[in-house]
């Protein structure tokens, strides 16, 4: 059905009424002229407009916005350098599997390839990061393809969508025409006759039918998640009963549909099976669960005669597949046919929604409460021995402060609200054994691009996203290089965070193994650098700690403060470490 639109809108007015008719409460960007019409209608509209202070933090916040809520985040970037600062951004969406919008603009369509500023190829930039890549070429396709670009970064395997809206389809009519005629030749002969006839042609198409536009919903119904086949289904079931050392490791894709969780969490319980979680599936269970193991993952694998891979491919966490016995049984649960036979062919390949799988696995019944208590008890055994470790690690002392120290502090004092987000190295993989995620979509980290950056970004949308949480970002010393300018974000946006870093002054991660391997540490040293007081020059609070003793004072007097909503930075001097000794991936 269609209607004719009051007034003349423009293409940024088209934009931001799918937004809202799509429910994208926010909208993360960093201006530029090609986008300012998405950005003033947007906001007319009532979508906060959060402007950060590089492209890749507007992109990492969508990645963040898009897995906390199902909904994808969307971020618009300006033409040329805008689009490229953040192409490494949308490979970590893309490899995360989140779903994310990328508004792009572009130069005039008249004058792409003639040299206009920030003019390049875009697409062909792009194409290999995302599911989809397209360049709106009229004013009355704008609408039809944002609603594609919605579909297509939810559907199947989620995963970002880029749309390139050139800055002529997005001012009213009556701009665009007056700039074509201001830039037409004004003489009487031939070729000026034919250029201005030109012109006026390339305006009469840009503009066609877009008086017109389709009948809006009040409200677009997501894709619904895809469903693995019955056959798999049986099959995994038959497997699961004959199996006496059954184990699976749960992955982020099981949260595809963030509203599912509780339903998972019911369906882990009703299954009775021990398990690993992994990625934004940490927290899904809590802080303590009878079923959730946290260590020694690969002697488990090498023990179990059935795994059940729930969203997670065999690529090298997993030690591309060799973590698991080849005699053992394998489950595929995964939404990406590709991903679920990568390096391993499974048992049984279940190909739809891994969380649906999980929660038909459960109904099938009859999974008997206790049936696996030796198991699991000889695997809890197993990580309470790792954790007494652990203590003992957190008692050395030395000049400066133990890191397993510092992250017990941290995993003590943080709220039962507490949303973690992990952007670093060494620092954040100690974290990943030591801090406890409270809740389900409480741990937010790279995935497996590894990308180190995301931790402002993140933050930023996880304390939009969720008012109720209080955010704690964890930050090397190497990655929150990257964070430092969004600090004046948090601040102008007023979001109150607690950011830590573990100040070793050192690239450790690399360090360790490079200098065992090579002698010699080059590009690897930093310095003991004053972040606190580079996040007050912003205006946030810096605190700096030195100490053992200061730990705690300095981590409650930071809570505090960001409850009021002033973003705090606390830079811990740390010991240098062998924690993770011996821990570099191929």
């Amino acid at each position: 059905m269609e209607q004719h639109l009051s007034g003349n809108p423009h293409g940024g007015d088209r934009i931001a009424e799918t937004l809202v008719a799509r429910g994208v409460p926010r909208l993360y960007t960093l201006c530029g002229g090609h986008i300012s019409p998405i950005l003033t209608a947007a906001k007319a509209r009532g979508i906060r407009v959060v402007d950060v202070r590089d492209e890749a933090s507007a992109l990492f916040a969508a990645d963040a916005e898009g897995r906390l809520t199902g909904i994808p985040g969307v971020a618009a970037v300006t033409a040329g350098p805008g689009l490229t600062n953040a192409i490494t951004a949308v490979e970590n969406a893309r490899l995360a599997q989140s779903p994310l919008v990328l508004l792009c603009g572009g130069v005039p369509t008249a004058l792409r390839g003639r040299g206009a500023l920030q003019d390049i190829d875009q697409r062909a930039a792009i194409l290999p990061h995302v599911k989809r890549a397209m360049q709106v070429r009229r004013v009355a396709d704008l609408q039809p393809a944002l609603e594609a670009a919605f579909a297509a970064a939810s559907g199947g395997v989620p995963g970002p969508v880029f749309l390139e809206a050139p800055v002529d389809l997005l001012y009213d009519e009556a701009t665009i025409r007056g700039w074509y005629a201001e830039a037409s030749s004004k003489g009487s002969s031939l070729p000026e006759r034919a250029q201005r006839w030109y012109l006026h042609r390339h305006v009469e198409r840009l503009f066609a039918g877009s008086h017109r536009a389709r009948q809006r919903q009040s409200e677009i119904a997501s894709p619904e998640a895809p469903r693995a086949s019955q056959a798999s289904l049986a099959a995994a079931i038959a497997a699961l009963r004959r199996a006496e050392r059954p184990l699976a490791v749960v992955g982020s894709q099981a949260l595809c549909v963030p509203a599912n969780a509780q339903r998972l969490v019911d369906a882990i319980d009703a299954l009775g099976i021990p398990l690993y979680l992994s990625g934004m599936a940490r927290g899904l269970l809590g802080r303590e669960h009878r079923l959730q193991m946290r260590h020694k993952r690969r002697e488990a694998l090498r023990e179990a005669d059935c795994v059940l891979l729930a969203g997670v491919p065999c690529d090298f966490r997993l030690g591309y597949g060799g973590d698991i016995r080849r005699r053992s049984g394998v489950i595929a649960a995964n939404r990406s046919r590709a991903d679920a036979t990568l390096n391993r062919k499974p048992t049984v390949a279940a190909i739809g929604d891994a969380g649906s799988f999980l929660e038909e696995l459960a109904a099938a019944g009859g999974w008997g409460e206790g049936r696996h208590a030796d198991w699991i008890a000889r695997l809890r055994a197993r990580d309470d021995e790792r954790e007494r470790e652990i203590l003992a690690t957190a008692q050395a002392r030395g000049e400066y402060v133990n890191v397993v120290s510092l992250l017990r502090s941290i995993d003590r004092i943080a709220g039962e609200r507490a949303l973690f987000v992990a952007d670093g190295g060494d620092f954040v993989a100690t974290a990943s054994y030591v801090v406890h995620p409270r809740a389900p979509l409480s741990w937010l980290d790279p995935g497996v691009f590894g990308t180190l950056g995301v931790g402002a970004g993140f933050s930023l949308a996880s304390a939009l996203a969720r008012p109720e949480n209080e955010i704690w970002a964890i930050f090397g010393d190497g990655a929150v290089g990257y964070a430092l300018a969004e600090f004046d974000t948090f601040v102008r946006h007023r979001i109150g965070l607690v950011a830590v870093v573990g100040n070793d002054a050192c690239w450790s991660q690399i360090a360790r193994e490079q200098v065992k391997m090579l002698g010699d540490d080059v590009g690897t040293v930093l310095a003991r650098t004053a972040y606190h007081e580079v996040a007050a020059g912003f205006g946030a609070l810096g605190i700096l700690v030195r100490d053992e003793s200061e730990i705690e004072p300095a981590l409650l007097r930071a809570r505090e403060a960001a409850r009021n909503g002033i973003p705090v930075l606390v830079n811990v001097w740390l010991e240098r470490s062998a924690f993770r000794e011996g821990s570099i991936s191929m």
